[in-house]
């Protein structure tokens, strides 16, 4: 019997073994499954209030169960202002003049922002607090302790870590931020003169906040960078770089285990106690980071878009998965250079790239969402353009990169003007190198630099860091942010200023911001030679005020400022020198006639709008590659208003927004206001056969010219089709119909031009920073008196996958052109606008006899799920 009992014991102490060792061996095998509960995005369930009345210190809000009531609940990222306006605390601050009524001393304290965190067991070997934007400095509270300090969390553009392993308990977990507000002289967010200042001043958590959650060793940072031959780019050879860290005391052996495009690879690292280490591997010794064949990012117009992704874990000698990551990265290469001018462009892949972009601006509250911001990038695709320039924010959320990643639109990164002028850091500056001149103050914001880059630089949309906006960045602080670029992101070229500048680092910027930045004749971006017309790279540029349209204005301004102008049209104006509409007025008055009424001037307005903005883009496409690239100052705003737009606040197109799109065609024809002839453009990445057919009608619709020219153009070719010459003065104004007709495909929109028949003229030796003056007008006043057109429309709803398509039908049975067209679709009972909307053109002319067919999509939120109808007006339509 003792035998036996032996025996069975020792039988059962063998099969605990096996089953031990059974489990490891699964817990190698199997890597679904974490060895810790993921990592938490705290976005939900706080509540704040400023600390003026709280009452009680961090010791207290940070306790579980502290009550909140009187609180004001938030959903992260937040500012207090934004938070408060969602509440319906604070009226509505984008209407009329309610944002300068809030008052801003209700801001000159700190605020708190609280929540409760569950967190189960197992706990995580290590957490650690991640703050991915604060403005501008906070001290943590976590369960009755304070983990950091206001001296350890300060900077707008910062990222911080804190390690709260020892004070995160299993259960309830209070936390609580008090978040300071920018002082003068701090280097923080801000809108410059685009907009008015928020009285909160953009304070808050206005970035994400993690709790993050891992085994003994993280994995941080993870980077993938790309290599190849763009000449013959049959293989691709990958770096990825991670930051690993060992938060234990002991050594630790760790298996990285990783997929990417297909292939799958192992390698081992070994960690010493509490030991950090950037590791770096390439093809070399991971052959499966070589990849074949590799499907190339390309931005908007020249290719597709493709991503890969990368999928990264930790294990413990265990088998246990420590930590892990995913990261999407794009296969492609950004360079640039000087040509013999000193003008500096960009190249994708080895391909020379037509930079036509627009000004990014956040909300005024910082408070977009992720379906706003999917929205305005859909209309960066639909305008045919490529870039957006962010200056100042670098977006709130990363969901801007990843948008702009999925529909390849390149974006240029960089700090803000904001810190180059006294009046916006509200301190001294130096008129060469701006406000960063302490020791501090360059720690500080080339520490801002590389939380940014880290951030960002897996983002294959994201092309260039700009280094300073309007001056240079002093050459101490230039040379600090490229060494520090040449260690974390070697992948895409810094760019020293958006301005013409010459670095003693890295010698001329080759980029301009010359202006204008108001109103100019459509020749003015085809004859200057010396300020922003179409040549070199413009940075930021545009032609002045775009007012929106009729249903937008009545939408941000009282009733009883709707008409005639006024000071609350001048608040919805820009800042400064842009603090209202005169110069604007000027134009629209004397060319086309003193409006009477709101309707009148809304009208008249995008009549203007899309003659100024269109050949602003084509003068830059018709002058390529002698023109490197173009942003429109602005394409969006931060809120209700009447300066620099291609769309407005609430997502309804202006005339400039068809007027982009157009010039942008891949394959159009153009008139050149300079030389004044016809140009045929063919930015389809392909040769084609087409030809041209150029009519010219005088203002009373008759047909005095008409020429049909046949094509072949090569890729990338412009090719003059035919000299218009100097138009009579027998006509007022006339009118230029020129479109290609292409066999066995879609033709373009055609490409209408109203002209005048005697020019505007400048005033060259007036030139200022932000206009060259007319000195006199083109009278286009004739365009508002034509001979009524009879025009027999119909159309036809019809649903889509995510909202609906409208089909219209126009037909001109007349003997007069119907002019200036505009097509809108409403809610069926609140005749509100849809926005988005997508049309195939817009504010569009009809010859006499023209049949077009026009098709708009909407998504189902452009109307809040409301039945649609449609609806249509023209400058001589009954």
């Amino acid at each position: 019997m003792t035998m036996r009992r032996g025996a069975a014991v020792a039988m059962l102490g063998f099969l605990a073994t096996l089953a031990t060792t059974l489990t490891a061996c699964a817990a190698k095998l199997s890597n679904a499954a974490p060895a810790v509960p993921p990592s938490l995005t705290l976005r939900e369930g706080w509540y704040l209030r400023s600390s003026a009345d709280a009452g009680v210190d961090g010791v207290a809000i940070s306790q579980p169960g502290f009550s909140t009531a009187g609180w004001t609940a938030v959903t992260l990222p937040s500012t207090p202002l934004a938070a408060l306006v969602k509440s319906g605390e604070i009226r509505d601050p984008y209407h009329g003049r309610n944002l300068e009524a809030i008052p801003t001393a209700r801001f000159s304290a700190p605020w708190w922002y609280r929540t409760e965190i569950t967190v189960e067991e197992p706990l995580a070997a290590a957490s650690r607090l991640v703050f991915h934007g604060i403005n501008y400095s906070a001290e943590v509270w976590l369960n009755g302790h304070r983990v950091a300090s206001r001296d350890e969390l300060t900077g707008a553009f910062r990222r911080f870590e804190l390690d709260v392993t020892n004070n995160v308990r299993a259960g309830k977990n209070a936390l609580a931020v008090l978040v300071f507000p920018p002082q003068p002289g701090d280097f923080t967010v801000g809108f410059v003169d685009w907009t008015p200042e928020p009285p909160d001043l953009s304070m808050g958590l206005w970035r994400d906040v993690e709790l993050r959650r891992t085994g003994p060793v993280a994995l941080d940072d993870v980077f993938v960078r790309s290599d190849f031959d763009v000449a013959r780019p049959t293989t691709a050879a990958l770096t990825v770089e991670a930051r690993l860290f060992n938060s234990s005391q002991q050594a630790i052996a760790v298996l990285l285990r990783g997929e990417v495009a297909g292939a799958k690879f192992e390698h081992h690292v070994d960690l010493g106690p509490r030991e950090q280490r950037r590791l770096v591997l390439t093809s070399r010794e991971v052959p499966a980071l070589l990849v074949r064949s590799p499907r190339l990012w390309w931005p908007r117009g020249y290719g597709e878009p493709h991503l890969y992704r990368l999928e990264l874990s930790a294990a413990t000698a265990d088998g246990a998965v420590s930590d892990r990551q995913a990261v999407d990265f794009g296969i492609r290469k950004v360079t640039d250079s000087l040509d013999a001018k000193d003008q500096r462009g960009y190249a994708i892949n080895g391909k020379p790239i037509l930079i036509r972009g627009g000004g990014w601006a956040d909300d005024l509250l910082l408070a977009d969402d992720d379906r706003r911001l999917e929205d305005q990038i859909r209309y960066v695709a639909h305008m045919n353009l490529n870039t957006i320039r962010l200056e100042g924010f670098m977006g709130t959320t990363p969901k801007l990169f990843e948008l702009a990643d999925r529909y390849g639109i390149l974006v240029f990164v960089g700090y803000s003007c904001q810190w180059e002028w006294e009046e916006y850091l509200k301190a001294p500056v130096d008129k060469e190198y701006g406000g960063v001149d302490t020791p501090a103050e360059m720690e500080i914001v080339t520490a801002s630099l590389r939380d940014q880059v880290l951030e960002l630089r897996n983002h294959p949309s994201v092309v260039v860091w700009t280094l300073a906006s309007d001056v240079l960045p002093r050459p101490e602080l230039e040379q600090r942010y490229r060494k520090l670029l040449a260690e974390i992101d070697p992948s895409r070229p810094p760019l020293a200023a958006c301005s013409v500048r010459t670095s003693e680092v890295s010698g001329p910027t080759g980029v301009k911001m010359n202006g204008p930045y108001e109103w100019e004749p459509p020749e003015y971006w085809y004859v200057d030679k010396e300020h922003g017309g179409a040549f070199g790279f413009n940075t930021e540029t545009g032609p002045g005020a775009q007012p929106p349209v009729l249903a937008s204005i009545q939408r941000m301004l009282p009733r009883e400022h709707w008409w005639p102008i006024d000071e609350v049209w001048d608040y919805h104006s820009g800042r400064h020198k842009f603090a209202n509409l005169d110069r604007y007025r000027a134009a629209l008055d004397a060319r086309y006639g003193a409006p009477a009424s709101l309707e009148e001037f809304a009208r008249k307005a995008q009549v203007a709008n899309y003659e100024a903005m269109r050949p602003m883009f084509e003068a830059f496409v018709l002058h390529w590659p002698d023109a490197k690239g173009i942003v429109q100052w602005r394409m969006n705003t931060g809120w209700p208003e009447l300066f620099w737009q291609l769309y407005d606040w609430y997502l309804v197109p202006t005339g400039a927004f068809y007027a982009a799109r157009n010039a942008n065609q891949p394959l159009h024809v153009a008139y050149d206001y300079g030389t004044r002839a016809v140009v045929a453009v063919n930015d389809t990445g392909a040769p084609v056969r087409t030809r041209a057919v150029v009519r010219l009608l005088d203002a009373e619709s008759r047909e005095v010219r008409r020429e049909e020219v046949p094509l072949e153009l090569a890729a990338g070719e412009r090719r003059e089709v035919l000299q218009v010459g100097a138009l009579p003065a027998a006509s007022p104004v006339w009118f230029l119909d020129a479109r290609l007709v292409t066999e066995g495909g879609d033709s373009p929109a055609p490409s209408f031009y109203w002209l005048p028949a005697t020019a505007d003229q400048l005033d060259w030796g007036k030139t200022e920073w932000f206009q060259t003056p007319p000195r006199r007008f083109a009278d286009l006043k004739a365009v508002t008196r034509l001979p009524p057109a009879r025009l027999a429309v119909s159309h036809s709803f019809t649903p889509t996958a995510d909202g609906q398509q409208l089909e219209v039908t126009l037909h001109n049975g007349g003997d007069h052109l119907a002019f200036f067209v505009e097509l809108e679709i409403v809610g069926a009972k609140s005749g509100r606008l849809a926005a988005p909307v997508f049309w195939d053109d817009n504010y569009l002319s009809l010859l006499p006899g023209e049949r077009r067919t026009i098709r708009a999509t909407f998504p189902s939120h452009a109307l809040d799920g409301e039945a649609p109808a449609f609806r249509y007006r023209g400058m001589n339509l009954p």
